[in-house]
């Protein structure tokens, strides 16, 4: 079976939610992360958010995106990861601008994978902290890397750029016929 440019293979439960979801190529990829952030970087589900919906406009248009793992950790979201296929570098910008996004907040740790390489990002200085799945932080490191990150307001003006970014790099300028 074939949905537009994504091969579905079948049927599978969601490692995080429990429900029965559709079997992807990419689908697989995002389990294999969930797997990671619970069996390996200590998290329990209910740290996890999946599939989040984000609405995202610009000017008259508008759409939904999904972020795939808000990770929360005393009452904040403390770090967002987004999965695409292809090069990383290209990932960077719309998933800071989700992390601009998702919360009235700037969330400090924002993470883009393909699903076999992972780049850490600043939240708030945008910069490469770590490359590889393995840099991903685990609870531990998080608590400690958010002590004291003093989760500053994203202004409605700046909000609204992030949006138009989300929606040209993710809606614009997909493929998803």
């Amino acid at each position: 079976m074939n949905s537009g440019h994504h091969l579905i293979l079948g049927k599978l439960v969601d490692f995080i939610t429990g429900e029965t979801i559709q079997d992807t190529h990419d689908e697989r990829y995002r389990q294999k992360l969930a797997k990671l952030l619970v069996q390996q970087k200590d998290y329990t589900k209910n740290h996890i958010q999946t599939r989040f919906e984000l609405p995202v406009s610009a000017d008259t248009k508008q759409a939904v995106v999904e972020i795939d793992f808000l990770i929360t950790l005393t009452e904040k979201i403390c770090m967002i990861i987004q999965y695409n296929p292809g090069s990383l570098v290209t990932r960077y910008r719309p998933v800071l601008a989700a992390s601009r996004l998702v919360a009235p907040y700037q969330i400090p740790i924002v993470v883009a994978t393909n699903g076999e390489d992972a780049d850490v990002l600043d939240g708030y200085t945008n910069e490469v902290i770590s490359s590889g799945l393995e840099s991903i932080p685990d609870k531990g490191q998080l608590t400690t890397q958010i002590e004291d990150i003093p989760f500053k307001d994203i202004s409605p003006r700046q909000a609204e750029m992030e949006s138009r970014i989300i929606y040209a790099f993710e809606i614009d300028g997909c493929c998803c016929s």
